[in-house]
């Protein structure tokens, strides 16, 4: 049997633990418990095992003890877990068989051991609680806009700083269009945010359709209040976008809000989006108007839908069949993303 070895307090312990509970707002219990772990395993190497083995901190003092719990049996299969009847009398009159006997088993070299262990337990923990902290910060914006800051350009990505933390603004996530400076401060929309051993990976994107949804949100006050609610965006990046849009109130004009007095609203979203057009029109309930105004600026002169296909045929006038279709398709290949349709587009000499 070991003897037991007195042991010092350990204030500074305690009171830096006290000041990272203050400062870091990581629990104290919580480090306590992790370094009480640490030492238990640590306890392996000096027993052998650790089932019967218990590590006690002393939350006031800073004191480390260690104490081994041994079974009352009458025959003895293991003298690290188990003790005869005879002994356990002996150190402990009145014992009985079945009784669990606590025996302080403080090791000579304890302090110190306990000392290190406490170090690297809590420079891991802290670290530990800081990525959490951080993870969760971001978390909460993701499917969301934040403000980076360009740091640098390199293998074809730019390194963004978002304040405490840096993201990678991949080429494939990047408009082909755009090119920022060092120091400059971009919108950018939160893809996804990866917990990692290394801290949160935050997945950013200049080119999901998103953006610019959540740039309108932030800019149209109608949107924020949800008087004004975009239905559907759709977008080919650094060109051009369509948003559809609805007034839940019959005095609000959907359209003109986002648009904005002298276009203020609509004009510093296409500043953020460096001069991609965009189209907003109203949404509507009836497919076949909603068509029709998703294929601004072109005038329609019919839509006939066909609802179980999900397509529908347009009848433009002639000097409108270029503008409808846009250049390359461009203007008929959004308008059939916004609305879900596939769209058949004919000029009027076309079907007569």
């Amino acid at each position: 049997m070991k003897k037991t070895v007195a042991q010092k307090g350990n204030p500074e312990l305690i009171e830096a633990l006290n000041a990272i509970e203050k400062e870091k707002d990581i629990s104290k219990e919580i480090l306590l418990e992790a370094i009480e772990n640490s030492l238990l395993a640590a306890c392996k190497n000096q027993f052998g095992k650790s089932d019967n083995i218990r590590v006690n901190l002393d939350r006031e003092t800073g004191e480390f003890h260690v104490f081994q719990d041994k079974e009352v049996v009458e025959e003895v299969e293991d003298p690290m877990l188990q003790l005869s009847l005879t002994e356990a009398e002996v150190k402990h009159p009145g014992s009985a068989l079945g009784d669990i006997i606590s025996f302080e088993v403080t090791p000579k070299n304890f302090g110190r051991i306990a000392a290190q262990k406490a170090k690297q337990v809590v420079v891991q923990k802290i670290r530990e609680e800081e990525r959490k902290v951080l993870y969760d910060q971001y978390y909460m914006k993701e499917r969301d806009i934040v403000t980076g800051t360009v740091q640098r350009y390199s293998n074809g990505n730019y390194n963004i700083n978002l304040g405490k933390i840096d993201a990678i603004l991949t080429s494939q996530e990047q408009v082909a269009t755009e090119q920022f400076a060092p120091q400059e401060r971009i919108k950018l929309y939160v893809m996804e945010v990866k917990d990692t051993t290394r801290g949160p990976r935050i997945i950013i994107s200049r080119t999901h359709p998103e953006l610019v949804k959540r740039l309108f949100e932030a800019e149209v006050a109608e949107i924020q209040s949800g008087v004004v609610e975009i239905k559907n965006v759709s977008r080919e990046a650094g060109s051009r976008s369509k948003i559809a849009v609805y007034s839940n109130n019959p005095d609000v004009d959907a359209v003109g809000a986002c648009v904005g007095m002298n276009g203020i609203r609509v004009n510093a979203v296409v500043e953020e989006l460096r001069g991609e057009k965009i189209d907003i029109v109203e949404w509507s309930e009836d497919p076949a108007v909603f068509i029709e105004h998703a294929l601004s600026p072109s005038r329609v002169l019919s839509v006939q839908v066909d609802p179980e296909e999900k397509s529908a045929q347009v009848i433009v006038p002639d000097f409108q069949l270029s503008l409808a279709i846009g250049k390359e398709g461009q203007n008929a290949r959004l308008a059939a993303r916004l609305t879900g349709y596939k769209i058949d587009i004919k000029s009027e000499s076309q079907m007569f």
